[in-house]
């Protein structure tokens, strides 16, 4: 489905589609809240289709600026699953994750997953059922927010002390975008960034477009949460000298995304 600044388009969607993937509340990679038209419109079709949502909320514990973002399963229970994980808020290889399913698919969900080898040790269960009943979990995701909203303010800061620009899709999650002219131009910072030792990735030079359009607008998807607290800072001045050396600059006499 294609994406604009009101989330994703519906309009793609077919009687014969079936179930469609959306991200409500931070589009992946942009950054972008579905707006209250596109939900009706989702959900409008999923009603008049017989078709299916997967409300997917994978950063939904990191919302910085406003209030958080209602689920789009509220709307239909019976059309939409809603599914999280704690994957960004704890770390992926736990594979713990919850689904809230539609009763007409609990017996089929339920069946896949058996069928997938897709269970989880019991023991990890009861340990994050733990965490949660005690307010552990509820301490640690205000914790890390605090760390991770400071280093956004950091990132912004650099950014725009050495570019003039501003990121985008950086109200929520654990990453933001940097605005490129090109497509050519994203694969020059990810080549410096390489040759410094930073790895960085694009829109364009990791796969985010489908199909691949190199007119497509371009952007570097700059994650802030991996680096270990020691190399934070590291990292924030391979960044600055990237992008020192590419001269990327907002303004007439700069290079203007």
């Amino acid at each position: 489905m294609r994406v604009d600044e009101f989330g994703a388009d519906p309009a793609d969607l077919t009687p014969l589609t079936g179930a469609a993937l959306l991200t409500p509340a931070h589009q992946h990679p942009s950054g972008v809240v579905l707006s209250p038209a596109r939900r009706g419109e989702f959900v409008a079709w999923a009603e008049c289709c017989d078709g299916f949502l997967i409300e997917d909320d994978y950063d939904g514990e990191f919302r910085y600026d406003g209030r958080p973002v209602g689920a789009l399963q509220a709307l239909d229970p019976e059309r939409i699953v809603l599914a999280g994980s704690v994957s960004k808020s704890l770390a992926p290889g736990l594979r713990l994750g919850q689904l809230v399913v539609p009763p007409t698919l609990r017996v089929p969900v339920t069946a896949a997953m058996r069928e997938s080898g897709g269970g989880v040790s019991v023991i990890e269960q009861l340990t994050l059922a733990d965490l949660v009943a005690r307010g552990d979990y509820d301490r640690h995701v205000r914790r890390v927010r605090t760390v991770y909203r400071r280093r956004r303010a950091e990132l912004a800061d650099r950014v725009g002390a050495l570019t003039g620009l501003r990121l985008v899709g950086a109200a929520a999650g654990l990453h933001a975008l940097l605005p490129l002219p090109s497509a050519e131009y994203e694969r020059r910072l990810i080549s410096t960034g390489e040759y410094v030792g930073l790895r960085l990735h694009g829109l364009h030079a990791s796969g985010y477009r489908h199909p691949p359009d190199t007119s497509a607008p371009a952007a570097l998807v700059l994650g802030y949460a991996t680096p270990a607290p020691h190399a934070w800072g590291q990292a924030l001045d391979l960044l600055g000298e990237v992008l020192e050396a590419e001269g990327l600059r907002a303004g007439p006499r700069g290079t203007r995304p």
